[in-house]
């Protein structure tokens, strides 16, 4: 006779101790299987050599090992869709629950109603926990339970609602021998899922004393390594939101903090207006008529449109999966409103290459920029890419590093007149929204 056991279901968790969903497994009444599904449906859009998925198959191998040498466990990977992966297991074991963490994107919304569905039928319960943000759905809102669509009183409220709580750590070295004893649990090569090694690396991330208090100083100059690059960790779960807020809070920085809490303000607009995956928040945005160039978007892909601080943002971003926040506010705003070029191209792009994409932030963030977005730019500010360069890299340390060729006869000429293109834009947007 099967021996019933649990099951944690590992997603945007990747990390032993404070995991919500993981640290109430592993406090249940059975012992515990460990799974990770690699997704087909998300694998077959992503290029082959995906850095995020090197990334996410290497974590969870440490993640193995350690279980493996310290508590004689593993955990159990597969490919494949996660409604097959379930009947496999309920074929495979005696499983009593399924515990997890919420997911508030679109996709993972559906998918979990999907397998909550199938666990329910086989009389299996789908038990799942807030674990990737602090404040969630309708956590934080308006008086009269509307969600708030500008951040600074969200922030504000946000930042009430904190104080009200004790923020626990979920510690679960002391559980971890509720775990099923077996390390030999089934496994994949990163070839069984059709992928190989990337080239391009996550970089660590580094939130030490002397970065945060500094962060508020240095973070708006892209030649300097000011950024905490914690965006892929906090998007795959590898640290914890909570240890994450406490350093914040414990090195009284406010800006780096805030930053934080602009995650979570994009996470609620996309699970309070899933539309905007694909719709302008504001709908007469949708009204824009957006010349989408072939030819230049490409140009802009590839950081030849003659505007040097452009250019170096959009070849580091192809480089190294990163592009610095400032830079790409800078970006954005070109393509949208230099270019006319719709937004959604600008978010598939940087959804395809930014090693920290979210979804929440990514659409938010050019949403922000179209002027379309909710507590958005107005749509008659328009970013100077020439005087941008005298605020942000006026020694051109920046610019060299990614476009060497800049002053040379080789270098393209501008594809757009600055002051043309606002013009142009101006009057199209005008037309689109009055």
């Amino acid at each position: 006779m099967k021996q019933p056991l649990n099951i944690f279901w590992f997603r945007r968790d990747l990390r032993l101790d404070d995991n919500r969903g993981f640290y109430e497994a592993l406090k249940s009444d059975h012992h515990v299987l460990p799974i990770f599904i690699f997704d087909s449906e998300i694998l077959e859009s992503l290029p082959k050599d995906d850095a995020r998925v090197t990334f996410i198959y290497n974590t969870l191998q440490t993640m193995r090992k350690t279980l493996q040498d310290e508590h004689n466990s593993s955990i159990a990977i597969y490919h494949g869709t996660p409604e097959s992966v379930f009947k496999h297991l309920v074929d495979s074991y005696e499983i009593t629950t399924v515990f997890t963490n919420h997911d508030y994107e679109p996709y993972a919304i559906k998918r979990d109603n999907e397998v909550g569905s199938f666990l329910e039928e086989n009389g299996i319960a789908f038990k799942t926990y807030k674990d990737q943000v602090i404040f969630e759905k309708n956590e934080v809102v308006k008086d009269d339970g509307d969600p708030y669509r500008v951040y600074t009183p969200f922030m504000k409220t946000w930042k009430a609602a904190f104080k009200t709580i004790d923020l626990e750590i979920y510690y679960t070295n002391s559980y971890l021998d509720n775990l099923v004893k077996n390390t030999r649990l089934p496994n994949l090569e990163l070839s069984d899922l059709g992928f190989k090694k990337s080239k391009q690396d996550i970089a660590p991330y580094d939130v030490t004393p002397t970065l945060i208090q500094e962060y508020e100083a240095k973070r708006n100059f892209p030649a300097k390594d000011a950024t905490s690059r914690l965006g892929p960790h906090l998007r795959f779960g590898t640290v914890s939101i909570r240890k994450m807020v406490k350093k914040a809070i414990a090195e009284k920085n406010e800006v780096f903090w805030q930053e934080l809490i602009w995650r979570e303000f994009f996470m609620q607009i996309l699970w309070h207006f899933p539309h905007t995956v694909t719709e302008s928040f504001k709908p007469k945005y949708d009204n824009i008529q957006w010349r989408n160039n072939e030819v230049e978007f490409q140009a802009w892909c590839q950081g030849k449109t003659g505007y040097p601080l452009v250019d170096a943002g959009m070849r580091e971003l192809n480089e190294t999966g990163f592009m610095h926040n400032r830079v790409r506010m800078l970006v954005g705003s070109f393509l949208c409103k230099h270019l006319l070029i719709d937004w959604r191209w600008g978010e598939g792009y940087f959804a395809e290459k930014l090693h920290d994409y979210e979804m929440a932030s990514n659409i938010g963030n050019w949403q922000w920029v179209a002027g379309s977005g909710v507590d958005a730019a107005p749509y008659f500010r328009i970013f100077n890419p020439t005087t941008q360069i005298e605020k942000f890299d006026k020694d051109l340390k920046y610019i060299s590093k990614w476009v060497p060729e800049f002053q040379e006869l080789t270098y393209p000429s501008k594809i757009v007149d600055h002051k043309e293109a606002r013009e142009r834009c101006l009057k199209v947007y005008k037309e689109a929204v009055s």
